[in-house]
Parts: C-alpha cells; structure tokens; sequence
C-alpha cells in the first residue's frame, strides 16, 4: 500500500510564468473566470474546477493500478503452497518469492521516481503497465523455480511505479478532497484483493497458479489500453516549461468539470529541494517522531503482510490434517474462506473512519493496534474452522484500518514543505517490514505457530507503544 499525500507534489520553477495567448472567444465572461491578480498556479485552478467527471475517470484509472498492485500481493499468499506441490520448493524458498517481490519495488522506486520526472508519470505509467504485463505472463510460464524467482523480481520491479499513478492523482486533486480520495484507493486496493480471491475460486482448481498468475495481469492490460486516454500532469508540464500544454489539459479538466477556465498568467507552484527535506527529518526537532514512525510503518506493513500469509498457511495446514498422504494446496471451501476473511478490509476501512472522528486517529491507532494484539493471541491455539476465520476477519479488517489511519497520519505530523519526503522515507520502511514478513509467516509458522504468532503479537504491542509517544492528536480527516 502507498500513502496519497494531503500535500501535492509541487514543482518549483522560478519566472515559468509565460503568458497566455487570449484568443477572441475567451473574451467573453460567461465562459472564463478571471483571476484578480492576474496570475494563477496549476492548484489554484485545479482548486476553482472542483471535484467532477474528469476526477471520476481519472479515480478509475489510477483505480486499476491500485488493484493490479493488491492483486499481486494476494496472490503470493496463493502461489507459496502450490510451488511446494510443483517443485516441492522448501519454506524458506516460498517466503524468497514473496521478499523478491518488495525487494524488486524497493530498488526500483528511485528509476521510476527519475524516469517520471523526465519523461512525465503518464510515460512511465505505460511502460509500467507493459512491463508487468509481460512479466506476469512470463511468470506464468516459468521453467523453474529460478526462472520464477528472476521474473517475481522483475514484477516487483515494475510495481515499484505504482507511486507515480499516486503522485499524477494527487496532482489532479482538489485540496479539500485529498483526505477523502485516500479512502477511495483504499477500497480499490480491497476491491483487488477480494477480487484476486474470487479469480482463484474460479481460475485454480482448473489451470493451477500458472494461469491465476497471467489472468492476474487483467486490470493491469486494461488500465495499459486505456493509457493513452490518461491524461499528463499539468503541474509536470508547468515545472518543465511547458505552459501550453498545461493549460490545454487545465482546460480539459475545466470542460469535464463543467467549469469555467481561469484567465491570466499561469504560475508554477513552489517545492522544496528534495535533499535538503530528507535531511530534516532526522533534526534534532523532528528526529524521534521520524524514528517512531519509521517503526509504525515497518510493524504495519510486517503485519499486514504477515496475516496475509498466515491466513492461506492455516488454511493449507488443515487440509494436510486432513489428506496426510496428498499434496494438497486450495480446496472451493479454502478459498470461500479466503475471500470472507479478505471482505473484512472494506468494514475496516469505514469503521475506522468512524472511530476516527470521534476519538481521533492517534488513539485509534493504539486502540486497534490491542485488537489486533489480542487477536495473535487467540489464534495461537484456536482450532475450529469458524473461530479461524473469524478472528482472521477481525485481524484483517483491524490491521487494514491502522493503515488506512496512518497514512492520514502521517503527514500531518510533519510540516508541510517535508509531508512528501516524509511519507516517502515511510514507505520505505514500510516495504523492509514486508521483505521480512515472510519469513515469520512461512518459515517460523511451519515449525512453531506459537513462536509466529508471538512475534506478530510482540510487533504489534511496540507498535501500539510507538504510536503513544507520538507527538500530538488530531481528529477527523484532513
């Protein structure tokens, strides 16, 4: 998961103030709005068009990314089990397919930043989009397990883009529905996990993972069709020089929107140097906040990604009870399972909004950190099919809610001109939590679930303990 700043990614540009050419039909004022100074920046004008069509189409574009990117976490929960019955591959080589994958994203995240700064995100989102197409059909086809391992990478690789789909949304974004837009890509990113699990349901039990791993790339080839219909950033354009181009697409979005184009000079929008903000985030003001948050998000995403794997694991577990002398990986009632405990994202996500407006997200964080806590516990001993699933339900929902609230968080811990390359430095943890994961929740859970699930639970009570030394509440989404 990434965060969708409640800041936009300005770029500085000092004097790209070109004017504009006023043609004779934009004279008439019942078809612009005119500025009182004169001079407008891309967020001011985005600001004046408000939330509308345009907002709705690009939603479902960047939508898609968000799914393929939840779709190919999910199904690496899937794929570990079936490549023991394939290849009979050992624990710690299943839980290396799943550290690959983040490893990839996190060496690439730098190429794609750079790639998108010179080239615009609409570029490097279409290479995105090939690219892990390709590599998830490949996938599909591997040889070996080595083969499989090289290209898992490759996909991580390519998802390590998926931040820049973040940062052109963003971009697009009224000021005031930033907060709210957060919630929309949280649902896509449940929307894609539910929807991955009701593709295996239909897809496994008849082409296996082979064909679950290239029909996965579904979304991701739609969104690569409908690329050439994505519309480039105008604040890229403004920061580059070209404020042409930017006021064509700013007239786009006004005519989507129904809105009036603005009449005057457009003006870049400020941005701070990137290296001298990371550099700030360990002043002497700012350094244990960092610290603690740095550790918020690592244990969030061990976590998160942690009872992914831990759900398909107990469920594999039962069935070799059950079938001691077969390989066995998914049945029908295994997925059916799957997808109840997966559906609990989506009550997670709203509920915390709610918890949120009246308690504040600082303490709905501690609070549902304990829940989740408690939950480890119980599912150290507990036996019965039912009671599984539902406290898987009840972890699962809780440890999607705590990311929904911290990626609010966040940034608003922070001042303004650092909330990018604060959450940014988040992120990055954020994936170290995840590469390690895998290892407890494969590995350690095939010898002791006792000692896995303790570690959840010992992760899971720092994190709450963390979040309580942070600096200040705040209450609502901003």
């Amino acid at each position: 998961m990434y965060y969708l700043s409640n800041e936009p990614a300005a770029h500085s540009s000092p004097g790209n103030t070109a004017p504009r050419e006023v043609h004779s039909s934009t004279l008439e004022l019942k078809t612009v709005s005119i500025n009182p100074d004169d001079t407008y920046t891309v967020q001011q004008a985005i600001n004046a068009f408000g939330f509308g069509w345009f907002h709705v189409k690009l939603s479902l574009l960047v939508g898609l990314c968000w799914m393929s990117d939840s779709m190919e976490m999910a199904i690496l929960s899937i794929l570990g089990p079936a490549l023991f019955c394939e290849w009979n591959v050992t624990k710690f080589q299943q839980a290396s397919v799943t550290t690959v994958v983040f490893l990839g994203m996190m060496l690439s995240s730098s190429f794609w930043t750079q790639l998108s700064n010179r080239y615009g995100r609409k570029s490097a989102l279409t290479l995105f989009g090939v690219l892990l197409v390709l590599y998830s059909i490949l996938s599909s086809v591997a040889p070996s397990y080595a083969w499989l391992l090289t290209l898992r990478g490759l996909v991580g690789f390519a998802i390590g883009c998926v931040p820049q789909s973040v940062t052109l949304y963003a971009e697009f974004l009224p000021t005031k529905h930033k907060g709210k837009c957060v919630v929309l890509m949280d649902c896509f990113w449940a929307l894609g996990a539910c929807f991955e699990v009701v593709l295996a349901l239909v897809v496994y039990p008849y082409y296996g993972w082979r064909g679950l791993l290239a029909l996965s790339a579904t979304p991701l080839l739609i969104f690569t069709i409908l690329s050439p219909w994505l519309s480039e950033s105008a604040r890229y354009y403004s920061y580059n020089g070209h404020n042409d181009k930017a006021i064509k697409v700013l007239e786009q979005i006004a005519h989507n929107n129904k809105r009036h184009m603005l009449m005057g000079r457009l003006m870049a929008d400020d941005e701070p140097s990137s290296s001298e903000s990371f550099r700030s985030l360990l002043s002497p003001s700012l350094y244990r906040t960092t610290i603690l948050l740095w550790f918020l998000w690592l244990a969030s995403a061990f976590c998160y990604y942690g009872l992914v794997l831990v759900t398909t694991e107990m469920l594999v577990a039962r069935n070799k009870e059950s079938h001691p002398n077969e390989c066995v990986t998914f049945m029908t009632a295994d997925f059916m399972d799957l997808l109840w405990i997966t559906l609990s994202e989506f009550p997670g996500i709203l509920l915390t909004i709610k918890v949120v407006k009246l308690f504040g997200k600082k303490k709905t964080i501690v609070l549902q950190y304990l829940v989740l806590v408690l939950c480890t516990l119980v599912l150290m001993s507990v036996e019965s099919r039912f009671s599984t699933s539902v406290t898987l339900f009840i972890a699962r929902g809780t440890i999607s809610g705590i990311f929904q609230a911290i990626y609010v968080y966040t940034p608003e811990i922070y001042p303004a001109a650092l909330r990018s390359v604060g959450v940014s430095g988040c992120s990055v943890l954020a994936r170290l939590g995840a590469m390690l994961t895998p290892f407890v929740a494969q590995v350690l859970m095939d010898s002791s679930r006792v000692q896995a699930m303790s570690t959840y639970a010992i992760v899971g009570l720092l994190a709450s303990i963390a979040c309580f030394f942070l600096p200040r509440e705040t209450v609502g989404y901003h």
